[in-house]
């Protein structure tokens, strides 16, 4: 039985040590201290100095009971980074049975609680001997940052034959089994600058150009499966200089590939056009962020997901969320991975909660994965 008090006191520890993205060295060694105490082999990957974070990546193994060795590897997966603001976080379990700082800061539940929960269920593997095959723990930094500590990691260190990413917000039970691909888009527009007063019809005004550019993009909700948003527009000065240069920061993102390169065309297309109709240079230029996944609900990873949640007296709810994650990169990478809820509520603003009793929850599903595995 997950021990309650010990799982709060260790979720409460964990948020109190300031990890905001990009500044992950201390909490990076609580978490490698942790999860060697508990008798598994850590070891740290070199992406502090490919990315610029204050850590690397953690992977912690646990090797399968004996007899249990031809058990499926499993992988679970969290990040250790937060956004901000993330440091001094104050918490306090409330009458109400949430979880929450003082509203100054984040709580950092994301993903704090997934890390928590693992760290629990390892605690319950020990203590009650509970049998399991080969666990594979990675623990990422930079996810805040763009998923860029998951992205640095070499696909050889990934040991998992299923993949369980404890980051999704909603109801504990609900399981991400798709997610889209993003693109990331970059715009420049050159126009030419005049005089605004004396000779404004020899300027080409940039910022003209791509407000009539954006205009014609398809942006927002494009179908079920698509996106789109500007998300900033930069340029201009004085007044009395006709604007020669604006850049313009964009996303795509969509489950079918076909779908999202018939979108970045679009987009591509209403600036182009723009830019001729009124003699300016435009250039666009896109790259794929993270890739999509998707999985059918009688694939492996998601019946043993399926199996777990009701096994723990939980609804299991299948879904399709239009967010990105550490899932998508693993499954780029090739473990095929679901996101799982974990309960927690107004991330990325300071009132952000979890009920303590959905810690709970997360580590009995931890659990119950493990001891499902054993059945494929």
């Amino acid at each position: 039985m997950v021990q309650r008090e010990r799982l709060i006191a260790e979720f409460m520890e964990l948020v109190q040590v300031d990890s905001e993205t990009r500044f992950e060295q201390e909490i990076s060694k609580v978490l490698f201290k942790k999860f060697s105490e508990l008798g598994l082999e850590v070891t740290e990957d070199d992406a502090a100095q490919r990315t610029g974070h204050g850590a690397g990546n953690l992977f912690a193994w646990l090797p399968a009971t004996p007899g249990r060795e031809n058990a499926p590897t499993l992988l679970f997966t969290s990040h250790m980074d937060t956004v901000v603001p993330g440091k001094g976080i104050k918490p306090r379990l409330d009458e109400d049975g949430y979880i929450r700082s003082d509203g100054t800061t984040i709580l950092g539940s994301d993903d704090k609680a997934g890390i928590a929960a693992m760290l629990e269920a390892l605690r319950l593997i020990d203590e009650q001997g509970i049998e399991h095959g080969p666990v594979q723990f990675v623990i990422t930094v930079g996810e805040e940052s763009g998923l860029i500590g998951a992205l640095a990691i070499d696909a050889s260190k990934l040991r998992g034959q299923y993949g369980f990413a404890l980051d999704s917000s909603g109801v504990i039970g609900d399981i991400a089994i798709a997610a889209p691909t993003q693109a990331k888009i970059k715009m420049t527009v050159r126009g030419r600058s005049a005089h605004a007063g004396v000779n404004p019809e020899d300027g080409i005004s940039a910022i003209e150009v791509a407000s009539r550019a954006v205009a014609r993009m398809p942006l927002g909700r494009i179908d079920k499966e698509t996106t789109a948003n500007i998300g900033r527009i930069e340029g201009g000065g004085p007044t009395n200089v006709v604007c020669d240069l604006v850049t313009l920061d964009a996303e795509a993102r969509s489950i079918s590939q076909e779908k999202l390169d018939r979108q970045l065309a679009a987009m591509k297309e209403a600036l182009e056009s723009a830019a001729s109709e009124l003699g300016a240079e435009a250039e666009f230029h896109s790259r794929i962020a993270y890739p999509s996944f998707g999985f059918q609900e009688d694939d492996e990873v998601v019946q043993i997901a399926k199996a777990a949640i009701a096994s723990v007296g939980l609804t299991p709810r299948p879904f399709v969320t239009g967010g990105g994650s550490d899932a998508n990169v693993f499954n780029g990478k090739g473990v095929p991975t679901v996101n799982l809820a974990v309960g927690y509520k107004d991330i990325h603003t300071t009132k952000e909660r979890i009920k303590a009793d959905d810690l709970v929850k997360v580590a009995e599903l931890v659990l119950a994965i493990v001891r499902e595995s054993l059945n494929k």
